[in-house]
């Protein structure tokens, strides 16, 4: 990969990351010997400079984009050359082509075609009149023309045979790279996407687009959410979108590359053949490419708005190893409850109905605590999730318990690892219901941990993931999951198959392998054990030990972000200052007398050491944030409890372009608008707050028809407070998964006991 990029290459990625030619180079290289992005990101900074994992997944992305266009590059110089056509200044300007729609303009002369009218008309004997036309000599149309009259090949007069020659002239215009260069460019600047209500099935009732029933605004400047929603909006069949330009500057601009000469009797041919060129061959095509790109532009927005959501919500704090009862709120089929030890492991459940039976279930619930004693009780957010979660407090308060804290735990995607084979290998044994409570309980525990098992995109916290290229959404995604599990970290001896499957250098297979050796071998007293592991061979130890943590170790820079490679430097380190690993591990006062500028060598230089010193100070240290509870208003609970006015506490839970949704303690999530998300002016909403953050917002609209809620962050009010921003609306359940409506058969016995 690194070795076939040319010195234009290099510089074109180098300048597109910000970085330097050698970095491109290097990291380049690294790839290609099979490392992961985590890993030459931590451990081979002296290799690249110290980069951090956007600008390699930069470059990484770039590498292969430039890739792929090479591989094209030969593909269509092979393509003309078997036709006999190449020249030398062809192949210059197809291998300087940087562009891939660049490229496929100078290919298009070139291109095998299906039968177009262009080749009828030579099949015809009329490309001679052709090129008399584009010739624009003295000869009058119907005089040049008359010579071609054959009703034996279907030209039945002067005027067919002149129509048949245009159609050859309009093809060789349509096929000139830079007329085709110059429609894209129209398009892609100067284009206005105009949307209208659909007229073939016209919505009966009000729909969320009602807004893009008369709409128009320039290409350029259209942010990416507006433009999804109106393709969502005409892929549901409520609009109707297309590109609109002003054809009249661009004809007259084709006529000049044609050769168009005003005094020649033959101009106003090649007038027409222009003008038909643009609108039947080169404008369709030109506005497809940019409506393409366009989407293209947009997915990529879209997919980043949904990477950072994700990013955020994996590492948010956790609670820690405390025991958790966990319930999954129902009204009908009553409350799921689970009981998890402090390391997530399942003890038992039963189910309760606070609604029909609230003394029977305020009895069960004690006496699950009085047994357990839980640190924590998770109440899923769904249906009934606000009840069930006054009812436990009430329970707590009649018991004068005050040291266990009841938290709401989002339950998006809750139902889709129920199901899933993941959950099925987990608890054979259990209903998927069971399974669902036992994930809110986890998810309070770890949500990294938990949240792994899960397919990000069923998590909800995107906008439009539904409409964006699922490819690049889901490679996207993983990329964020793998760097966040190895940003934290993963305890060897209790980390799933799933979670493993995310650290660097194991994948699916290598991570069911540790697990089977795990339980048939009990547990790894040394990341040297790994390399036992059927399979797990020198460059997958490599690139995963360091991720990897085993609590206890007699070993301890084996709970530590220490990667083996440098153990002996450290312990070269604790010779130095006359102590062993053991006392220097975890001593800051140790490891700030290490002088960093003693141990630079021509492998490891002061990026690598000061990451070691980190370490040694903290080892294993959890990057995410203590956590804290959050508080919502007893007295709100339902959207008939929200007033305009009112101040409540409440989380982000989902960060899009147009603004940020919150939960403020109801079934239904607020939306703070962009205009509304600071004092200040603020184009993107994630400059402000992220996903998990603890806002104060104030309710200034209701909306219980749609069961919508407007909130405010300002401290300021905006004038005419009340009145809704204009901008695209969330509709409800829009992209949010599965968030809530989960409706489970219920599997529980009626023993509130049974099973707990």
């Amino acid at each position: 990969m690194s070795e076939e990029m040319n010195a234009a290459t290099i510089s074109r990625i180098a300048a597109e990351a910000s970085v330097s030619g050698a970095q491109v180079m290097a990291v380049a290289k690294l790839l290609k010997d099979g490392n992961t992005v985590p890993f030459i990101a931590r451990y081979r900074k002296e290799a690249h400079g110290n980069l951090d994992e956007v600008q390699i997944l930069k470059i990484q992305e770039r590498v292969g984009y430039y890739g792929e266009l090479e591989e094209r590059k030969a593909t269509i110089i092979k393509s003309i050359d078997e036709q006999g056509k190449l020249t030398d200044d062809l192949r210059d300007k197809i291998e300087k082509c940087m562009v891939k729609s660049a490229l496929e303009d100078l290919y298009q002369p070139y291109k095998p075609k299906r039968r177009t009218r262009a080749m009828i008309a030579k099949e015809k004997g009329l490309e001679p009149l052709a090129d008399i036309i584009w010739a624009q000599g003295s000869e009058l149309p119907e005089t040049a023309a008359a010579g071609f009259v054959d009703a034996a090949k279907g030209v039945e007069d002067a005027a067919a045979a002149l129509a048949g020659a245009r159609d050859i002239c309009a093809e060789r215009i349509a096929d000139i790279a830079d007329v085709r260069g110059l429609v894209r460019r129209t398009y892609a600047t100067k284009a206005l996407v105009k949307s209208n209500v659909s007229l073939v099935n016209p919505p009966k009732e009000p729909t969320k687009f009602e807004q893009y029933y008369d709409f128009e605004e320039p290409i350029s400047e259209m942010p990416s959410h507006r433009y999804l929603a109106i393709r969502r909006g005409q892929t549901e069949g409520v609009l109707f979108m297309r590109l609109v330009v002003d054809s009249a500057p661009l004809i007259e601009r084709i006529e000049e590359y044609a050769g168009v000469k005003s005094a020649s009797p033959l101009a106003e041919e090649l007038r027409l053949a222009a003008a038909d060129a643009y609108k039947r061959l080169v404008s369709p095509a030109c506005e497809l490419d940019v409506t393409m790109e366009k989407k293209q532009e947009s997915d990529r927005a879209a997919v980043e708005v949904f990477a950072e959501n994700l990013r955020n919500l994996l590492l948010a704090s956790p609670l820690g190893e405390k025991r958790v009862l966990a319930i999954d709120p129902g009204i009908r089929t009553g409350c799921k409850v689970a009981m998890l030890d402090a390391t997530g492991k399942f003890l038992g459940n039963t189910v309760i109905y606070p609604m029909q039976k609230p003394d029977e279930s305020r009895e069960i619930i004690a006496k699950i605590v009085v047994k357990y004693k839980p640190d924590a009780i998770a109440v899923g957010n769904g249906t009934a999730g606000r009840e069930t979660e006054a009812f436990v407090r009430t329970t707590l308060k009649t018991m004068g318990e005050k040291s266990i804290i009841v938290v709401s735990v989002s339950e998006s995607g809750a139902s889709v690892y129920s199901a899933s084979e993941i959950a099925r290998e987990e608890f054979p044994a259990l209903d998927l219901t069971v399974r669902g409570a036992i994930s809110i309980g986890r998810r309070l525990q770890d949500p990294l941990a938990e949240l792994v098992k899960i397919d990000p995109k069923a998590i909800g916290v995107g906008q439009y993931q539904h409409d964006v290229f699922q490819p690049l959404l889901s490679a996207k995604l993983d990329d964020v999951t793998v760097s966040c599990v190895n940003k934290v970290g993963v305890e060897l001896n209790t980390a799933s198959a799933p979670l493993l499957t995310r650290v660097s250098g194991i994948g699916s297979s290598l991570a069911k392998r540790i697990v089977e050796w795990r339980n048939e071998n009990g547990a790894f007293k040394s990341r040297s054990e790994l390399k036992k592991v059927s399979g797990l061979g020198p460059k997958a130890f490599e690139q995963s030990a360091g991720f990897l943590r085993i609590r206890g170790a007699a070993n301890p820079l084996d709970s530590s972000g220490v990667h083996p490679e440098r153990y002996a430097l450290v312990e070269q380190m604790a010779e130095d200052l006359g102590v062993s690993v053991k006392d220097l591990v975890g001593n800051a006062t140790l490891a700030d007398r290490i002088d960093v500028k003693k141990y630079v060598s021509a492998d490891v230089g002061e990026p690598t050491l000061k990451d070691i010193i980190e370490e040694l100070k903290k080892p294993g240290r959890d990057p995410r944030a203590v956590f804290e509870k959050p508080a919502f208003r007893d007295d709100v609970m339902t959207i008939d409890d929200v007033k305009e006015g009112m101040t409540l506490e409440g989380v982000v839970t989902n960060v899009t372009a147009f603004g940020a949704f919150v939960d403020i303690g109801i079934h239904q999530d607020g939306l703070v608008h962009v205009s509304e998300i600071a004092d200040r002016f603020v184009r993107d909403p994630s400059e402000v707050v992220k996903t998990g953050d603890k806002i104060t917002v104030r309710v200034i609209g209701v909306d219980k028809a749609r069961n919508r809620v407007s909130l405010s962050a300002r401290t300021k009010p905006r004038p005419q407070e009340g009145s809704r921003p204009s901008g695209p609306r969330r509709s409800n359940g829009g992209d949010r998964g599965d968030r809530g409506g989960r409706s489970y058969s219920s599997g529980f016995s009626c023993n509130p006991f049974a099973n707990l």
